[in-house]
């Protein structure tokens, strides 16, 4: 069973029972705490070379990236193209509503990414 968010607020998302205050990447089969960005409020490619791995040995459907609670963080269209070049779909929206559309996703059965921004 993926990993399942049970809260979020801003700065704060409890994943299975777990408590995190820093960014994560939420994976189908484990979760990577303290995610650090080579720019704070903007992805880069770079940013993902950890579920552009995993997608290489276990083949990923959505990446769904949550831009912080007031949806701060910059995600520009080149890296969500390079990302959809890898046949994975791309969700990207407020920490509030991924937090939704990933835990849809990921209890549908369908072999979902998250990539989170827990504050602004």
């Amino acid at each position: 069973m993926p990993p399942r968010i049970e809260a979020y607020s801003f700065g704060r998302m409890r994943v299975d029972g777990r408590e995190y205050s820093r960014d994560l990447i939420i994976l189908p089969t484990e979760i990577q705490p303290n995610w650090w960005r080579k720019e704070g409020h903007s992805l880069c490619v770079e940013d993902l070379e950890y579920v552009m791995k995993y997608n290489e040995q276990n083949p990923l459907e959505v990446l769904v990236i949550g831009t912080g609670y007031m949806g701060c963080m910059r995600v520009p269209s080149e890296v969500v193209r390079a990302i959809e070049e890898r046949g994975i779909k791309v969700i990207v929206t407020d920490t509030r509503r991924a937090v939704d559309l990933y835990n849809q996703y990921a209890s549908s059965g369908k072999r979902t990414a998250g990539a989170f921004h827990l504050t602004c």
